[in-house]
């Protein structure tokens, strides 16, 4: 396998283990409504995950663990794909709270400044921010 194929190889397993995880948050509360099926199939086009997969995925998400991102802008843009389905159904509720806290610790970041992102997010989140205005609001203090 070159190293070509390893990196191509560990970044597809990346993307399916995030899908997986919008997918565990999308049926947190027992199904996925419309808002959020339709996002979770954006982004199943956008990380390159073909049907076979996306419906091995929505069957079990949590047979995928989460991958560490190793740079701040991809932690970001997993935790903005994240927001936005949270607020697919206009909602966020503690236990929705405690596994984004979970995530983003498992994407990388350390427990305090986890805190700090979710907490900017929620304040600043409007289900519809766009992920160019996510990354600056997050910068401001």
């Amino acid at each position: 396998m070159s190293i070509l194929q390893a990196f191509e190889y560990g970044k597809q397993h990346s993307n399916i283990a995030h899908f997986a995880s919008l997918a565990r948050m999308a049926s947190i509360d027992g199904n996925i409504n419309e808002e959020e099926n339709a996002l979770l199939e954006r982004v199943a086009d956008k990380l390159d995950i073909g049907d076979q997969i996306r419906k091995e995925v929505l069957k079990d998400p949590t047979k995928f663990p989460l991958e560490p991102m190793n740079s701040r802008e991809e932690r970001l843009e997993r935790l903005h794909d994240l927001f936005r389905m949270i607020y697919a159904d206009h909602y966020i509720d503690e236990g929705e709270i405690i596994l984004i806290k979970k995530y983003a610790i498992g994407l990388g970041c350390n427990p305090k400044k986890a805190q700090e992102v979710i907490r900017k997010s929620i304040k600043i989140f409007g289900g519809n921010i766009d992920l160019e205005d996510y990354i600056f609001l997050m910068d401001r203090d």
